[in-house]
């Protein structure tokens, strides 16, 4: 398995949060990125809505057969219905947050799953996804990187996902006992390597 690795072009100059006033308008802006619009997932199938969302606030997707990631929202491919399914996520640099993850609840294939610097990923992202059912059948890659407001709470929700063969840790200062938490993952999932950058 591999972690996915290249660097992200961005679609939209989201997440961008200056110092003084305006950073209450990036907030605002970045939640109504993250508005889930259910019409447009039944009208154009989960994974074209759910890769709209994601490219909509800067990460990137792959879809199942091909090998160049898309990150240009105008340049997604187009086709009938059902015909490109998300099987990697990179979510590097990206503004996606909670009230954005229905979005992956349709989604049947994707096998790898990179956060990274994402500002607004918490715990509650991490619960959320690991109690997808569909991502519990799927994913078999995650990656954790950089995300500072993740504790040792949403990574032991992980354990949820009961086909994980390889998760990769790195700088998450929120975790606060590394130990512990990989034991408890590894008890609920014998088979899955971690590997851990963590102070």
């Amino acid at each position: 398995m591999r972690l996915l690795t290249r660097t992200k072009g961005r679609a939209l100059a989201t997440c961008y949060a200056p110092p003084g006033g305006s950073r209450g308008f990036w907030g605002w802006l970045n939640a109504v990125f993250n508005k889930v619009d259910y019409d447009r997932i039944k009208a154009v199938g989960p994974d074209r809505a759910a890769a709209e969302w994601l490219l909509r606030c800067g990460a990137k997707v792959r879809f199942c057969g091909f090998d160049r990631w898309q990150h240009d929202y105008n340049g997604l491919p187009t086709g009938p219905l059902g015909r490109y399914q998300i099987q990697a996520i990179d979510a590097t640099e990206s503004c996606i947050m909670s009230r954005g993850f229905d979005y992956l609840n349709g989604l049947k294939h994707v096998e790898e799953i990179k956060l990274n610097k994402c500002i607004y990923i918490e715990d509650t992202c991490l619960q959320h996804l690991s109690q997808t059912e569909n991502l519990r059948a799927s994913l078999r890659t995650m990656a954790v990187i950089s995300c500072g407001n993740v504790t040792d709470k949403g990574i032991i929700a992980l354990h949820h996902l009961r086909n994980l063969q390889y998760l990769f840790l790195s700088d998450l200062p929120g975790i606060r006992d590394k130990e512990k938490t990989t034991e408890r993952l590894q008890t609920a999932l014998p088979k899955l390597t971690i590997e851990l950058d963590l102070a």
